[in-house]
């Protein structure tokens, strides 16, 4: 696929591709003898996990830690351990997330409690 036809299907710009490779955060995508980036089904599959993965807010150092020890051997236990630190703080993130949701449908409920009977004093008049 070209770098247009995998900018399409994944919804991320060429420029965001091509510095997700530079960074790192992809390994090297295979490449046509005239130098174009030709990407595979294993570069399709880098793309896709790491756009979930910052679509979550998983920290992009860790993933380009990852990205590199994939590669290494008897890495397991070291990727393993990144992927686990980078799900607490995203479960630390979530457990925030849903103590501020909580405080705010206390106030949208108050906040019921005091107009519905305000409109239906107006709508009884």
């Amino acid at each position: 696929m070209t770098i247009k036809e995998v900018s399409q299907k994944y919804d991320l710009s060429p420029d965001t591709i091509r510095y997700y490779e530079r960074i790192g955060l992809i390994p090297p995508v295979p490449r046509k003898p005239n130098g174009i980036r030709d990407f595979d089904q294993e570069s399709c599959n880098w793309i896709e996990f790491i756009k979930c993965m910052r679509s979550a807010g998983v920290q992009i150092e860790a993933l380009i830690d990852y990205v590199h020890l994939f590669y290494q051997e008897n890495t397991a236990e070291a990727r393993k351990d990144i992927l686990i630190e980078q799900r607490d703080r995203l479960q630390k993130q979530i457990d925030a997330m849903n103590i501020v949701i909580e405080r705010l449908n206390k106030k949208v409920d108050r906040y019921e409690e005091i107009i519905i009977p305000a409109e239906k004093k107006l709508l009884s008049k």
